[in-house]
């Protein structure tokens, strides 16, 4: 072998390993070609007791376990107050009004203890609630038109809404049913009406345990606390303008307000 070919191939070779960055045959420092890396060498390793365990990755926040919240403190009955204006206050503000925990305004009762006639609902109706008086609205003047054929006026009365708020859809759980029956008994027994007029099958069922139909021109003879006072039951006059068909009943019921007077 030999001549120019030779030599182009030498130049070659020269090239590639002045590329690859060889600048010299022999370096001022010996290379250990034979070395094993360090990243590869198993004695150079850290020794790791086999009993070690390796720590876990932290976890997220979201993801970590949780401590369970402490159990709420149980709480008794609530307790309403004895006197007449601390109740009515009561029932304008007190956050543990049952029934006012449904809406932010209260429509709250209008009238004087030992009335007449007490006029009594389960709770607002949705044009009572929206402007913040009972029997608003064209029910209302129905209401007033049935006052006036007994003889009466809004202003002989005491009209008052077991709830302070209307329930969604007008319906109310077991656990919600039964503090406002302890309100029911407790709100009769500071009123003193002289006459009760039920109005609602919803108020009529708490507070005769009979439904509408079965109460209807009726002397119902409620007893509470070792008191009696008459009442009668009658459609909610939102309902009577919805049916006509059943004012006729509710005349029945309402002649029955003036034995006696």
């Amino acid at each position: 072998m030999g001549g120019r070919n030779s030599a182009l191939l030498a130049a070659s070779y020269h090239d590639w390993w002045s590329l690859a960055g060889v600048d010299s045959l022999v370096g001022e420092v010996p290379a250990g070609w034979l070395d094993v890396p360090a990243a590869n060498d198993v004695a150079a390793r850290p020794k790791v007791s086999p009993l070690a365990e390796p720590e876990a990755p932290v976890l997220p926040a979201a993801l970590q376990r949780q401590q369970p919240p402490e159990a709420a403190e149980a709480r008794g009955p609530v307790v309403f107050p004895d006197e007449w204006d601390a109740f009515q206050a009561w029932l304008a503000a007190n956050p543990d009004v049952p029934g006012s925990q449904w809406d932010a305004r209260r429509v709250l009762p209008e009238g004087q203890a030992e009335a007449p006639l007490m006029l009594l609902t389960a709770w607002p109706e949705i044009d009572d609630q929206r402007d913040g008086v009972l029997f608003s609205g064209p029910a209302g003047q129905l209401l007033d038109a049935m006052l006036r054929a007994i003889g009466r006026t809004r202003a002989d009365c005491y009209l008052a809404s077991l709830a302070v708020t209307r329930p969604p859809g007008g319906r109310i759980d077991e656990r919600d049913a039964a503090e406002l029956e302890r309100l029911l008994w407790h709100h009769l027994r500071l009123a003193k009406p002289a006459r009760l007029l039920l109005i609602g099958s919803d108020i009529v069922r708490m507070a005769a345990k009979l439904s509408l139909p079965d109460a209807r021109g009726r002397l119902l003879d409620l007893n509470q606390n070792g008191g009696k006072v008459d009442a009668v039951a009658v459609a909610h006059p939102a309902m009577l303008l919805a049916r006509p068909a059943q004012k006729a009943a509710a005349w029945d019921s309402l002649k029955l307000l003036n034995r006696g007077r």
